[in-house]
């Protein structure tokens, strides 16, 4: 209606006084929020040059696409909804994921209601893709701040994200939500097969769509094959997912998923799972030479070497990683890190009579009633 208004040479305030109503009513009716009475149509029309028929059809089909693209004083545009997600997503590795699921959250609670509000054409197109961004990252959210224990909620997000990035045929953001569920059997639950089978399909799948996202599905099935002690089909997938990798080019629409240091951060851990600890210290090195100073993919890297080094006997060197990694734990409460970090001082228990040991089991349990 908009266009009309502005073609027929009137200015919200114009049209308001000629049709005797407030300027904020014609407003409402460009953005959607309201359609104008029956009996005001007929003049509305000959202000706008058309026919009161085609005036009807238009309000009628395009009121909700309106308030989508362009926003209302209650409801952000789509453009507005994608740049909170995406901004919430640039910050997960270094804050709290429990800060971050509220903002996350009311994006995603507002483009579902968008979607049922009856969206149509490229409005909804749009808002199916953030919908599938934004479900993907609650779910990734909500299973960091509960500490990987909340399988359930984590699930239904992932399967929303999938649901949606379907409907609008994004493979590779349907893979991106699967490979995401494909971690809470991997890690949270402890099924590598159910892990491994679930990125097998999504390195099938995704292939052709996003060679980062096959390339990452990969990388986690070696880790599954690394968890059913399975060396030899573990390096076929890391093979692959290393060639994948090293292939993707920045006009991937997934590359941003794909960190530096990501591969031998997961291949140190694959090897950390066979018990191969020179290879595993040799990767996690790599890695921790990469990563972001205080970021929770670092402490993961760290909590791994702490494990490494104590089963390779340097007691001394694991609890300099384990500190390392529990000084970015206290500020980024990453789940994953944490995880791993309890699972080396569990392992540090027959040294606890050392003074070191004594002093990192402590920050420990602080960690843990904090």
């Amino acid at each position: 209606m908009t266009k009309l208004r502005r073609a027929a040479g009137h200015t919200q305030e114009s049209l308001a006084a000629a049709l005797l109503v407030a300027r904020i009513t014609v407003y409402r009716w460009e953005a959607g929020l309201t359609v104008p009475q029956a009996g005001m149509l007929p003049d509305l029309a000959e202000l706008l040059s058309v026919s009161p028929a085609e005036l009807d059809t238009l309000f009628a089909t395009s009121s909700v696409d309106d308030r989508v693209q362009h926003g209302t004083p209650d409801q952000p545009s789509v453009a507005d909804l994608r740049q909170v997600v995406e901004g919430v997503g640039h910050r997960y590795d270094q804050t709290p994921a429990a800060s971050l699921l509220v903002i996350a959250g009311k994006a995603l609670a507002q483009v579902t209601e968008s979607v049922r509000g009856g969206a149509r054409g490229r409005a909804r197109y749009e808002l199916c893709a953030v919908e599938a961004e934004a479900a993907t990252l609650a779910g990734q959210l909500i299973w960091d701040a509960s500490q990987r224990r909340d399988h359930h909620s984590a699930h239904a997000y992932f399967q929303q994200a999938v649901d949606a990035a379907e409907e609008i045929g994004d493979a590779a953001a349907a893979g991106a939500a699967r490979l995401r569920m494909s971690y809470l059997f991997l890690y949270g639950q402890r099924d590598p097969r159910s892990g491994r089978d679930l990125t097998a399909h999504v390195a099938d799948v995704a292939v052709g769509a996003s060679r980062t996202v096959a390339g990452l599905a990969h990388l986690h099935n070696a880790e599954a094959h690394a968890m059913l002690g399975d060396a030899s089909e573990c390096e076929k997938a890391l093979g692959r997912a290393e060639t994948l990798l090293a292939g993707a080019t920045g006009d991937d629409s997934r590359a941003n998923l794909l960190s530096e240091g990501q591969f031998n951060r997961v291949a140190g851990s694959c090897y950390l799972e066979l018990g191969d600890g020179l290879q595993a210290r040799r990767r996690l090195q790599d890695a921790a030479r990469v990563s972001g100073r205080s970021s929770k993919s670092r402490a993961i890297v760290l909590g791994n070497l702490a494990l490494t080094h104590l089963r390779g006997g340097d007691v001394d060197a694991s609890v300099a990683a384990l500190h390392e990694a529990i000084d970015i734990i206290e500020t980024t409460r990453g789940g994953g890190a944490m995880t791993i970090a309890f699972r080396a001082g569990r392992e540090l228990r027959p040294w606890r009579a050392s003074t070191r040991v004594h002093e990192v089991q402590d920050r420990l349990l602080s960690l843990f009633s904090g």
